[in-house]
């Protein structure tokens, strides 16, 4: 009998195997995902091999790598790892049954986790993961393994086929294929390196260099492997320069609180994830008024204890342009009025901001004018041709930084909705007078600069209700208000209600829909499920509820959010959104 139960246990134990995939890190981060960027491969410390994970949670994110495994149903597992620094967990989760973790206050050296779980009699699928804790140091992790029962996990998927380029920049190539059935995600390979991993059917490549050619093909992926390559798609990129600055054919664009902490807490620039394209660092603010000499004052240490140094805030910078990223100085905010009265005020403006831009390497200005920094006198009744001093002044300043930096300046806007859709029903003081004087006085300011304008991301937030083009009042909090607001700048508008005085369209790769992050950020939050409503109606015509657009703009170049900052004290729920919508 005991020889028996021997050889009985011996056969069970050589049908488990190890299922976790790439637990040793070799392959880089093939097969984890980490959240908000925060996982990194490192060749020292690690415990075997080559590479080590390594990662750092933020304030608002606690490093949460995992990667989710076939399993057998009411079965016994096994799930350990290696793990030192800093608070470190091991975990698994979906068991059916109790999920378990494991974890360690401070491992000056590996320490090995272990735990244990039962599936539940329907699971078939599990989630391992590790993660620290918030606002620690940075974990490391190798060797994970998870022991048990073996799953025949059959054939790999069928090659994608319709492999083609849709959008090829000077630094980028989009690119779309069909759908393989069984495939829960794609490699996708640059001149046969694989560069990067999706779950759906699209993916941009960016960093590429202008005027060259490159191949791309397509691999599907499941649990039963990765599939050949599909049939191979040249494309050959933009040359440099020319009339628009470099960005990805869907961008994601974020307010960095640069000079002050805010509720959000302050946030180093190097810890900004990669899914941001464009970083608009906020603010640069007047000494007065109507001195139009700009400033930029970093956040001082005693309300920002984490905050960087001017040397490793300059090195996050040109980090951040290597890879592919624009980073901006904002003018303006809530606090800083900015007032462009004289002709003295405008060539301070121009000096003064071109010296933050120099200091710090800059990609360009953001204009986010509010409050009583733009308004119209009485007589200036006409966008096309203004007047007024603070308009005329302003168009002046950004054309004279325009043509100091040529076309590779990024030049973006962020007006309110009172000073740009409202313009559709009044414009200035009016016909009659007695309207607000800042009503639709952005509209010069868009009109004139349009030939050299980057983007546009109106602030569909603090606002109050603004009349469509449907005649129709449309208020914050859903879909509705974004589609409405967006579909104005994208097929234009009369001004003050005037047929024969139209505001003419914008490009929709000018436009971004600005958005708070979440709902400490600003009035006018909406979930995620309300975001992909509102870019399904404006790219494809789907989920447009009762509002009818006036067209169908795939181009559309992206989101904005205040703040970066925000959305970290918020799990990343927008950034998570944008990339899991775009790829």
């Amino acid at each position: 009998m005991l020889s028996g139960v021997t050889a009985l246990s011996s056969a069970a134990r050589a049908a488990d195997a190890d299922l976790a995939r790439n637990g040793g890190f070799e392959a880089s981060l093939d097969g984890w995902t980490c959240s908000a960027g925060s996982g990194t491969t490192v060749n020292s410390p690690v415990r075997s091999g080559a590479l080590a994970l390594k990662a750092t949670p933020a304030g608002g994110d606690n490093a949460r790598c995992a990667q989710t495994v076939s399993v057998k149903p009411d079965s016994s597992y096994t799930l350990s790892g290696y793990v030192r620094g800093s608070y470190a967990y091991l975990g698994a989760s979906g068991t059916g049954t109790t999920d378990v973790s494991t974890w360690t206050q401070s491992a000056p050296d590996w320490q090995k986790l272990t735990t244990t779980f039962r599936t539940g009699p329907a699971t078939t699928r599990v989630t391992l993961y590790s993660h620290g804790w918030y606002g620690t140091g940075a974990y490391r992790a190798d060797d994970i393994t998870l022991v048990g029962p073996a799953v025949d996990v059959g054939q790999p998927p069928a090659p994608p086929t319709g492999l083609r380029a849709d959008t090829v920049t000077s630094t980028s190539v989009s690119l779309s294929w069909s759908a393989v059935p069984g495939a829960t995600g794609y490699a996708v390979y640059r001149d046969g390196a694989k560069v990067r991993t999706v779950t759906g059917t699209s993916a941009t490549v960016s960093g590429l260099a202008p005027s060259t050619a490159y191949a791309f093909q397509v691999a599907a992926l499941n649990d039963g492997g990765e599939s050949a390559r599909s049939a191979s798609v040249t494309a050959t990129t933009a040359q440099g320069g020319g009339g628009s600055p470099d960005l990805p054919p869907h961008a994601l664009v974020g307010y960095l609180h640069a000079g002050f902490a805010n509720g959000s807490g302050y946030t180093r620039l190097a810890d900004v994830p990669d899914s941001w394209d464009v970083i608009d660092l906020a603010f640069g603010e007047p000494t007065s008024v109507t001195s139009g000499d700009i400033r930029f004052d970093r956040c001082p240490a005693a309300e920002c204890p984490n905050v960087e140094s001017d040397a490793e805030f300059k090195a996050a910078i040109r980090a951040k342009q290597a890879a592919g990223k624009k980073v901006l100085i904002s003018i303006g905010g809530q606090n800083g009025q900015v007032q462009l009265t004289t002709a003295a005020a405008r060539d301070t403006f121009v000096s003064s901001v071109s010296r933050i831009i120099d200091e710090y390497g800059l990609d360009g200005l953001d204009i986010d004018f509010e409050g009583h920094s733009l308004y119209l006198n009485a007589d200036d009744t006409d966008f096309r041709n203004p007047k007024t001093p603070v308009i005329v002044n302003l168009i002046s300043a950004l054309k004279s930084l325009k043509a100091r930096y040529g076309d590779d300046f990024v030049l973006t806007m962020a007006p309110e909705t009172f000073f740009v859709q409202l313009g559709h029903q009044y414009y200035g003081t009016g016909k009659w007078g007695g309207q607000d004087p800042r009503e639709g006085a952005y509209l010069p300011v868009i009109h004139a600069m349009r030939d050299d304008l980057t983007l546009l991301h109106v602030q569909d937030y603090n606002s109050g209700p603004i009349m469509g083009l449907d005649s129709q009042y449309h208020s914050m909090g859903g879909a509705d208000f974004h589609i409405a607001m967006t579909d104005m700048l994208l097929t234009g508008f009369p001004v003050a209600g005037d047929p024969n005085n139209v505001f003419p369209p914008l490009r929709p790769d000018q436009i971004a829909i600005g958005m708070p992050a979440s709902v400490n950020a600003g009035n006018g939050h909406v979930p995620p499920a309300e975001v992909v409503k509102t870019l399904d109606c404006l790219t494809r015509k789907v989920n447009c509820g009762s509002y009818t657009t006036h067209g169908t703009w795939p181009g559309l170049r992206g989101l904005m959010t205040w703040s970066i900052n925000w959305d970290r004290f918020a799990n990343w729920e927008f950034q998570r959104t944008f990339d899991g919508y775009f790829g």
